[in-house]
């Protein structure tokens, strides 16, 4: 047998002998890769079947049915406060200064202000609709179909990528101007300051206005996010005809 040959055949080994040698965890990775890769192209596949106004129409009823809910809950009287959820908490730089200032019998200003800036956070939030209004027109076709075929919220993150500028911009000054109303900085300033007194905190170690305007858009797109996964899990349930038409091909 030639020299080459010999060699050849010792390292050649028989299709059955190859199969027998291949890491046991080969298999099912490839098989849920394979999985994953017919899923997406299935998804992409049925939305493709919608027209391409149809798509577009269908993500912007979901996305405007996940905003009228969102704000309908925070946006009405103690909508943050009664939500356990989204309730905002003192800021960090007061969480450890709130259990020993209570020790010290001086709750009632720290209830105050919680109460303050949740209030603060669900007037800001009732005035977030023409925000998204405009970000929803501003939306290709493209974007609606790479968007449908996302994940469980692509569309509240894309919503979220679109208009957080935006949103907090037009926050701002509400939360700022009911702030001034319920006297939030007053009460910061005056329960910052005993909790400086005692050595807790520093009294300039939050910005309340922007605090509030970050909690309050967390709470808002958290909202909307779960009314998203709720009709991308049961599509037919929804009361809109287009959304039923187009999440239904997911």
């Amino acid at each position: 047998m030639p020299r080459n040959f010999a060699s050849a055949s010792r390292w050649q080994l028989p299709a059955a002998s190859r199969w027998r040698t291949t890491p046991g965890w080969c298999l099912p990775v490839a098989c849920s890769l394979l999985l994953a890769f017919c899923l997406t192209a299935a998804a992409a596949g049925a939305i493709d079947a919608v027209s391409s106004k149809d798509a577009a129409g269908g993500l912007r009823a979901a996305i405007s049915q996940g905003i009228d809910k969102a704000i309908a809950q925070l946006g009405a009287p103690n909508g943050f406060l009664s939500n356990p959820k989204y309730t905002i908490p003192l800021p960090s730089a007061l969480e450890k200064a709130d259990r020993a200032l209570r020790m010290i019998g001086m709750s009632g200003d720290a209830d105050q202000l919680k109460v303050a800036m949740n209030h603060a956070a669900e007037m800001a939030v009732a005035d977030a609709k023409p925000v998204f209004k405009q970000a929803a027109q501003k939306m290709t076709v493209a974007d609606a179909k790479g968007i449908l075929t996302g994940g469980e919220t692509s569309a509240t993150q894309y919503f979220r990528q679109a208009t957080t500028a935006q949103l907090t911009a037009r926050f701002k000054p509400i939360v700022a101007q009911e702030t001034a109303k319920l006297k939030l900085h007053e009460m910061y300033d005056r329960y910052a300051g005993k909790a400086a007194q005692v050595g807790l905190i520093k009294s300039e170690d939050a910005n309340l206005n922007d605090y509030v305007t970050a909690k309050a858009l967390d709470g808002l797109f958290g909202e909307i996010a779960e009314e998203e996964r709720a009709i991308r899990k049961d599509p037919m349930g929804q009361a809109s005809s287009l959304i039923k038409k187009v999440f239904s091909a997911l």
